[in-house]
């Protein structure tokens, strides 16, 4: 009897060790939206974009394309007859690229394959952000960026849509 008890008691620790060991940390796969983009040092700013803007984060890669703007971007029917001011100011808000990633602590390591600015996608190019992760809510602060440490870090604020 005792080892019968003894086998019931071996089989339902076995289940319970399995069940903790499937337990793992949240994860930031999915589809994020961008809420608030808080920008410090001279001129510091938040953005609270207003347009619409997805990054979807899978286990191995990333897309992006945010609008780093509040209101309404003009519209440009007709790029070459556009002004060059008309361009900057429809198209500098927006951030587009999508490749490859790498988490190492708190650490999220980007490798652009394909993106708007043509200097991310130069050999050997690496964003590198602090990423925290609370419920449905990621921060991103890049320290690392195309003109190298970021002095005055900004820090995008996501909240998962999917």
């Amino acid at each position: 009897m005792c080892r019968i008890a003894n086998t019931i008691i071996g089989f339902v620790a076995i289940g319970a060790l399995a069940g903790f060991a499937s337990i793992s940390k949240p994860s930031i796969e999915g589809v994020w939206r961008p809420i608030e983009i808080r920008i410090p040092g001279p001129g510091a700013r938040t953005i609270t974009p207003d347009q619409p803007s997805l990054d979807v984060i899978t286990a191995k890669h990333y897309s992006r394309v945010e609008i780093h703007a509040t209101g309404p971007r003009p519209s440009v029917t007709d790029a070459t007859k556009a002004t060059a001011d008309e361009l900057r100011q429809a198209w500098g808000p927006v951030i587009a690229e999508a490749g490859n990633y790498e988490l190492q602590g708190d650490v999220m390591r980007m490798r652009p394959v394909v993106a708007k600015n043509s200097a991310a996608m130069a050999p050997g190019v690496v964003f590198e952000n602090t990423y925290r992760l609370a419920g449905d809510t990621l921060w991103l602060t890049m320290r690392r960026g195309l003109r190298g440490v970021e002095v005055n870090p900004p820090t995008i604020k996501l909240v998962r849509v999917e």
